[in-house]
């Protein structure tokens, strides 16, 4: 469970930093509900840009902003359905769009819940101490965010190579970023960055996205309704929710399955990963290029036994799609094999990880050989603008992308997609995989023997997470209040 202990010292600290920055806390439920959020505070974002470095923003940590990158209010969830011409299969597939959140991707929601739990209670004071956001992108650039909202010291901690975007973004807002060796699989090297900063004697709060349940919170409530709000709009009366397939990276937006599976009984989760590193799918390990998904662990924060597949995707088929999806080549191909221009248009909102969420959708879809009938839901965790980059280093690499490619990467890629590399998960695959965060987690990074068996044996263990919302919620009001900028 979140500790909830309440430090009255540093509190009242922290009070008075959020007076002085002029810092309101949004709810969960507001997060959830934005018509919640008080009209005072909607009409001030009407001249607020999404990236602008003002605490007012903190409210747009919510799936239903207007996709607009300066003003606008809330509305509908943002998402894509995408039709067959594109994805070869039958089923209903749909995506919900990261770009629209601050800082272009869904992970600042994520960081802000592993925040605010130890903010609200006296935890963490940004009056004397350093948050440490370790990542392997994203997330800590939703942290670094954050911090500079309460103008208190950050540490970005990412593997050095990462795109481009995202060291040029964090070295105006982030106080320090430490880059370790390695790229997305090079996870461990970001733990012992953290333990040798622990051992430094700094005062820092270390808020790690891999075992940080206000991570697996947010999505619980956040990520999951949204995604059961869209499949509620666009369904037909014969219509059925079959599912959500993501990658996992830090495991926190697959969350949102859990919730999912309480909605609709019969729903299944999958979890994907990367074929160059199969650590789910084979305790396998390696180096791959699908930005977002760091790996060869399992993160503490994931519920392996409500988990009911695993599929590895290519990480060649996800550069090549942002290729397909972004190249003027791509567009008209599409164009030309019947998909409409208007989603076309849209495309370019998937980044790498959405491709391999795509990807991992549409394997789905044809091992239980859905049907028009049945809808499936990922998310494009951000857009390509934080991989332009990696464009430019494919055309160099790669060479051109014309007619040809674009008709190769279709058909090999979207409607040659198999269903090679996947497993249905018994319980005794699933246990395997749980029991792969002992050595992580207990053995490396101090976890007690006795909350893994947790994990797996007892049955509230899961559900007193988000059975927490509500209490939560209660002290960021209280918060609020003593604040005193909603009156």
């Amino acid at each position: 469970m979140i500790d909830l202990t309440i430090y009255e010292d540093r509190l009242e600290r922290t009070v008075q930093r959020a007076r002085e920055r002029n810092i309101i806390i949004p709810t969960f439920k507001q997060m959830r509900r934005p018509e919640l959020i008080p009209d005072s505070i909607t009409r001030q974002l009407n001249d607020v840009g999404l990236w602008d470095l003002n605490p007012l923003n903190l409210f747009r940590i919510t799936w239903r902003n207007q996709p607009m990158e300066r003003g606008g209010g809330f509305g509908g969830v943002n998402y894509l359905e995408l039709p067959p011409a594109l994805t070869g299969v039958r089923a209903r597939i749909f995506l919900l769009v990261g770009k629209w959140f601050p800082t272009g991707a869904h992970k600042v929601g994520a960081a802000f819940s592993c925040l605010v739990p130890r903010l609200v209670t006296g935890q963490f004071d940004p009056t004397t101490q350093k948050a440490v956001w370790p990542s392997t992108g994203n997330y800590c650039r939703g942290g670094a965010y954050d911090s500079h909202l309460l103008a208190c010291e950050s540490i970005a901690i990412l593997p050095e190579g990462m795109s481009q975007e995202r060291f040029d973004w964090l070295a105006s807002v982030a106080g320090e970023t430490i880059k370790t060796a390695g790229s997305e699989s090079n996870v461990k090297e970001i733990f012992d960055k953290c333990w040798e900063l622990r051992r430094s004697g700094q005062d820092l709060m270390i808020f790690n996205q891999f075992d940080e349940f206000g991570n697996y919170l947010w999505h619980h409530q956040v990520t999951g309704p949204a995604i059961e709000d869209v499949f509620r709009q666009i369904a037909g009366p014969n219509d059925r929710f079959r599912g959500v397939a993501l990658t996992t990276g830090s495991a926190g937006t697959i969350a949102s399955g859990d919730y999912l599976k309480q909605q609709f009984p019969h729903s299944k989760t999958v979890a994907s990963e990367a074929l160059q590193c199969p650590t789910l799918l084979s305790n396998g390990f390696g180096a791959h290029r699908i930005e977002g998904i760091g790996d060869k662990h399992v993160p503490w924060v994931h519920n392996v036994k409500a988990t009911d597949m695993v599929v590895a995707i290519d990480d060649a088929a996800s550069m090549a799609l942002i290729r397909l999806f972004n190249e003027p080549a791509g567009a008209e191909y599409l164009v030309q094999q019947g998909v409409s221009s208007q989603v076309v248009s849209q495309l370019p909102l998937l980044g790498i990880s959405g491709a391999a969420n795509l990807l991992s959708a549409i394997k789905f879809a044809k091992y239980y050989e859905l049907t028009e009938n049945d809808v499936v839901a990922t998310v494009a965790t951000d857009s390509i603008d934080l991989y332009r980059s990696r464009l430019r280093e494919l055309e160099e690499s790669e060479g051109p992308f014309g007619p040809v490619e674009a008709a190769v990467t279709y058909h090999r890629y979207l409607l040659g997609e198999s269903t090679d590399n996947l497993l249905e998960l018994s319980y005794q695959d699933r246990k395997r995989i749980h029991n792969l965060k002992y050595y992580t987690w207990v053995e490396q990074q101090g976890k007690s023997y006795e909350e893994i068996q947790a994990q797996w044996y007892d049955d509230d263990y899961w559900t007193n997470i988000p059975a927490q919302v509500d209490e939560i919620d209660r002290l960021i009001e209280a918060f609020n209040a003593r604040v005193g900028l909603l009156a």
